[in-house]
């Protein structure tokens, strides 16, 4: 139960956790890199843009850990994420579908 006398911080309108198992957060708008947002009453730097609606890393990740999304896994991180990095298939391959990448065309 919160404490009365300790007013609640409202959430940052500028990302959205979906559940509070997600190690990510949705962008409701484009972030610009160097701006912070705040996650858990902390201000986190964004070390990159985020467009609207893509991921940013709201607690760190380790290579190999599962990505959260919807409090379900949406693939694994393929190296350390930092908080306020981007979340994308430059460093998450998903794990149920083949993941390409510029430098690995899909086949055909």
């Amino acid at each position: 139960m919160p404490n009365p006398d300790t007013p609640l911080q409202p959430p940052d309108p500028r990302w959205l956790q979906l559940s509070p198992d997600d190690n990510v957060g949705v962008a409701t708008r484009t972030l610009e890199a160097g701006q912070a947002i705040v996650v858990d009453g902390r201000p986190v730097t964004l070390s990159e843009r985020i467009p609207t609606g893509h991921k940013v890393a709201i607690r760190p990740i380790a290579a190999g850990e599962k990505v959260k999304k919807y409090g379900a896994p949406i693939g694994s991180a393929t190296c350390d994420i930092r908080p306020g990095e981007y979340v994308h298939t430059h460093n998450v391959k998903s794990d149920y579908l083949p993941t390409y990448t510029r430098d690995h065309a899909a086949p055909g």
